[in-house]
């Protein structure tokens, strides 16, 4: 079996592959002070819950974003399953060519999501990911990565809001029952949901305007199901599409 681990930067997601087929995945908050021995137990504790046992997993690879956890996760799994993990970075073949200014300045988890969506729909693509920021990543029809958007996170807007506005709440970001609130509250909510509906089917239509193309739009992240929903520009979610990417990358440097 293949352990895929995305490391974020406010959650870890990790999913078992056998074969093609994703047997289970999990999503943790990232812990940038947690030792691999932390993160072994927790790891045993998810196992436990499940039908796997730690000496299953074969090979593992990784895609961090947090790179002061990434020496972490790997003594993690050298210590716990005994496997040193493919690390998705420089000299991993991924298939795509990156066409920025600095190659290296693209994080791994966008890279990776590209790989699965191109790999996915065999055409040009934009991939939005509703993570800690809100990423738009374009891949033309060549499967080439072209550059992409980043903006603040749902989460990061809403905290901003609480922290600077002394007589504002924190609050749960869902759909509000009106865009009109009738209560502070729901007034936030209708501000951060709907506003980022917008922002999102804003910069959709000027990337296609830019690219004079209508792309496959796909979202994920962990906050995907609760705003893509409302957007009328994006044609699919699939809140896995990383641990998928990682997967294919895996296949591909074996």
């Amino acid at each position: 079996m293949l352990l895929v681990i995305d490391v974020g930067n406010s959650n870890t997601v990790l999913g078992v592959y056998e074969g093609e087929k994703l047997l289970h995945h999990w999503r943790v908050w990232t812990d940038r002070h947690k030792t691999s021995d932390e993160y072994g137990i927790m790891l045993r504790n998810l196992y436990d819950a499940s039908s796997f046992s730690l000496p299953d997993i074969k090979a593992i690879i990784i895609a961090s974003v947090v790179p002061p956890l990434t020496p972490t996760i790997i003594d993690l799994c050298v210590r716990y399953f005994g496997v040193t993990p493919m690390v998705v970075g420089p000299g991993i073949k991924t298939g795509i060519s990156i066409k920025m200014d600095n190659p290296k300045e693209v994080g791994a988890d966008r890279i990776v999501n590209s790989v699965a969506a191109y790999a996915k729909q065999k055409k040009a693509s934009i991939i939005v990911d509703f993570g800690t920021a809100t990423t738009f990543d374009y891949v033309s029809m060549k499967g080439d990565y072209m550059g992409g958007v980043i903006a603040p996170g749902v989460n990061i807007s809403a905290e901003a809001l609480f922290r600077q506005a002394s007589k504002l709440p924190q609050i749960e970001i869902i759909k509000p029952p009106s865009v009109i609130g009738k209560n502070t509250v729901n007034a936030m909510q209708s501000g951060i949901f709907y506003g980022y509906v917008a922002m999102v089917d804003g910069i959709l239509d000027r990337i296609c305007n830019e690219i004079r193309i209508q792309p496959y739009v796909v979202a994920t992240g962990g906050m995907a199901c609760e705003i893509a929903r409302e957007s009328s520009k994006i044609h699919e979610i699939d809140e896995n599409l990383t641990l998928e990417g990682l997967r294919i990358i895996y296949e591909r440097n074996i």
